[in-house]
């Protein structure tokens, strides 16, 4: 049977982009499958109740049994029916390792399987093949905190993003942590001081949302691009500023940019993001620009652009002379 559903639907699962276990919510996990910016639910969940110990059937889901029961969703036609995975909290892990288990197993791992979890509950899952996603929300003191996030990410094989909000630490991240391998990074915090040194960054997309920021640190990051010592997986680099009053104009005389004729229109610089949530834009914000740094190293061009409160920087897969061409 499983052959079968698999040779009629190749087409429809080669479109498919990931699966998602998002267990943000620990009384309500959800599982859903992303085809490019659309999000489809596949499976439910919800911590055992009365009325789902009295509805529920059976199914042998890679070897463990697990509970289910069909329910409506309120936002489709009553008629279209999920199936609900019911789940004692003890059991949650083993329960949502062998779903992980028997979707590899039926779509292959030509498809990214991808765990969002939070630092309030967290399990790292033990399962083959994944990326993990971690939303950190401080939830204890700055102590416990710093330890937290270096114990989650070093026992995740991939980290696919990494995402704190209003964090005020009084520390650092560790110079050799991984988080710095993270793919994706996503800081929003009052503090200045930042914990995590965007200059040891490896990862290819950074989104940072603070207060306020010293322009020397920033000089400091795209010099150290511009000459090709540093972030050579970097793709696309937004920073916003609470404060109005950081003159972010002056990284542009700093880092000795070029522009492209007033007259002319310049390319639009976008990315797929490399996470995104549901319900989140799946692509980087356009950069339209006619300010641009060349690397050194190897030719290669960034857009950047400076508006408002905004710093963006995006990189293009391009020398100069063939950024220049896409110029109209």
């Amino acid at each position: 049977m499983k052959k079968l559903v698999k040779s009629s639907q190749v087409t429809r699962f080669k479109s498919i982009d990931r699966i998602v276990f998002d267990m943000q919510n620990t009384v309500h996990p959800t599982i859903y499958i992303q085809f490019g910016s659309s999000v489809h639910f596949i499976i439910l969940s919800s911590l055992i109740s009365e009325d789902l110990e009295t509805d529920y059937f059976q199914l042998n889901v890679s070897g463990k049994i697990i509970a289910f029961k069909c329910v409506p969703l309120y936002y489709v036609p009553c008629r279209t029916r999920f199936p609900m995975v019911a789940f004692n909290q003890c059991d949650k892990q083993s329960i949502f390792e062998s779903i992980h288990n028997y979707l590899l197993d039926f779509f292959g791992d030509s498809i990214e399987y991808g765990w969002i979890i939070t630092d309030c509950q967290f399990f790292v899952p033990q399962v083959q093949h994944f990326s993990l996603a971690l939303n950190f929300l401080n939830t204890g003191t700055d102590e416990e905190n710093m330890e937290k996030l270096e114990n989650i990410v070093s026992s995740s094989p991939i980290m696919k993003n990494i995402k704190t909000s209003y964090w005020r630490p009084t520390g650092t991240i560790k110079p050799e942590s991984k988080l710095y391998r993270a793919e994706s990074i996503s800081i929003h915090q009052n503090n200045p001081t930042i914990p995590v040194n965007l200059g040891r960054f490896q990862g290819n997309q950074a989104f940072f949302r603070c207060h306020t920021c010293e322009i020397s640190d920033l000089n400091e990051f795209l010099n150290r691009w511009k000459s090709g010592e540093a972030f050579q997986n970097l793709e696309h680099l937004d920073i916003t500023m609470n404060h109005t009053d950081v003159p972010l104009n002056g990284v542009l005389n700093a880092i000795g940019v070029k522009y492209i004729d007033a007259t002319k229109t310049p390319p639009t610089h976008t990315l797929p993001k490399v996470y995104f949530e549901s319900g989140h834009k799946p692509n980087t914000d356009p950069i339209i620009s006619h300010t641009y740094v060349v690397r050194k190293t190897d030719n290669r061009v960034a857009s950047i652009s400076i508006q408002g409160k905004a710093l963006n920087f995006g990189v293009w897969n391009k020398t100069e002379e063939e950024f220049l061409a896409m110029v109209k």
